[in-house]
């Protein structure tokens, strides 16, 4: 049995927030808190003039990590719900046609599934797709469920959950095809597989800053194509025409009342640099042989229930399991108070997939997710640890 105070904890819970992060993002945040913060774009100083390159250095780098055709495309928020809203919420405030169409997948988390259900109670109709665990959303499937009054479609790359990977290339194609915009949740894919908004048709990117590009915990984003107008759910300081009573109609300001958080920003400009010196390439390559790994210990422990995609399918970093007759609240308590081990057990606020899946009524699942900072140890201890709850 392994002690966790001889080990420290082994952190499997990267769907949630990434720990730890590379050493450069504690510097990078760090020092802007004590060297540069002064409110970014709001004043002439050096101060200032600092926190404002520090946002727009982060700036620049999201455009390069998704391709993004200018770094004017991206918006920061503090979070993926916050972007995810903005998205769906400032599209259906900006259409003036009443009613409206979305579709969207079965597996989607709460930060997607309540803002249309939110939408529902006003009028927009909304069809939810059942998904395929091993191979994702079919694309067959979004054709059919077309409609004239279709405006959005809204997905997971890749559900944090199960970890099933939607192929949102083809996704975006068909919408593109169709005149209808495309919106993708990259809460578990951002710095963890490629993503290429222009080559994907993608017309709005949500995405974490503190999951897999590695940043502090308070930054996000949301990336807006070009041309595409949102209402937006927000008004107040910019920075930008401050005389005008209503708010200013240039990106990124539009969208970006009050101030940044311009530390988790220095943070998340870090932990881009990581990503994009390693290349996505090395990182999902070694993402998939962990999780490679992690698969074919639990297919060998008798009494564990893999829900999810199965041994080398394409998917994501996100494996959920349930064990029979355990609760997952027992299970990831005993992995952590006997073992170090962090996990997460419940409904991962996404009780629509849970739903699906089967789960719901049974607690949910415990969700092991680890990240390219993890290492074979750490994988092969959560496996003993897994076979050592099975039999207790």
């Amino acid at each position: 049995m392994i002690n966790k105070m001889e080990k420290g904890i082994i952190y499997l819970d990267n769907a949630a927030g990434s720990f730890p992060k590379p050493e450069s993002v504690y510097a990078a945040a760090d020092k802007a808190m004590r060297e540069k913060c002064g409110n970014p774009g709001r004043g002439g100083h050096r101060l200032s003039l600092s926190a404002l390159r520090i946002v727009d250095e982060a700036r620049l780098l999201c455009a390069r990590l998704f391709n993004a055709p200018s770094p004017e495309n991206i918006i920061f928020t503090n979070n993926t719900t916050t972007a995810l809203n903005m998205a769906i919420k400032g599209l259906f405030g900006g259409i003036t046609e009443p009613g409206g169409h979305v579709i969207t997948s079965s597996l989607e988390h709460n930060s997607v599934s309540r803002p249309l259900y939110y939408l529902e109670r006003s009028g927009i109709e909304v069809t939810r797709l059942p998904v395929d665990l091993n191979s994702g959303l079919n694309v067959d499937s979004i054709k059919k469920a077309l409609r004239p009054n279709t405006k959005l479609l809204v997905c997971a790359h890749i559900s944090n959950v199960t970890g099933t990977l939607n192929d949102i290339s083809s996704i975006g194609a068909l919408c593109r095809e169709n005149n209808i915009l495309f919106l993708a949740d990259a809460a578990q894919s951002a710095g963890a597989r490629l993503i290429d908004v222009q080559a994907m048709c993608i017309d709005m990117l949500a995405f974490p800053g503190h999951k897999g590009l590695l940043g502090p915990q308070g930054t996000g984003g949301l990336y807006i194509r070009r041309g595409l107008e949102l209402k937006t759910i927000m008004q107040g300081g910019t920075g930008s025409d401050p005389e005008s009573p209503l708010q200013p109609e240039s990106m990124p300001g539009k969208f970006e009342s009050g101030t940044l958080n311009t530390p988790g920003l220095a943070g998340l400009a870090a932990g881009m640099g990581f990503i994009l010196e390693k290349g996505i390439p090395e990182i999902e390559q070694r993402e998939t042989c962990l999780i490679n790994q992690l698969i074919e210990g639990i297919n060998r422990i008798h009494g564990i229930r893999l829900i999810g995609p199965g041994i080398r399918c394409n998917r994501g970093s996100v494996v959920s399991i349930s064990i029979e007759n355990k609760s997952p609240a027992d299970i990831a308590l005993m992995m952590d108070a006997v073992f170090g081990i962090a996990v997460r057990s419940g409904l991962h606020c996404a009780p629509d997939a849970h739903r699906s899946i089967g789960t719901l009524d049974m607690g949910g699942t415990v969700r092991i997710s680890p990240n390219y900072l993890n290492g074979e140890d750490d994988i092969n201890i959560c496996l003993d640890a897994l076979e050592h709850c099975v039999k207790s």
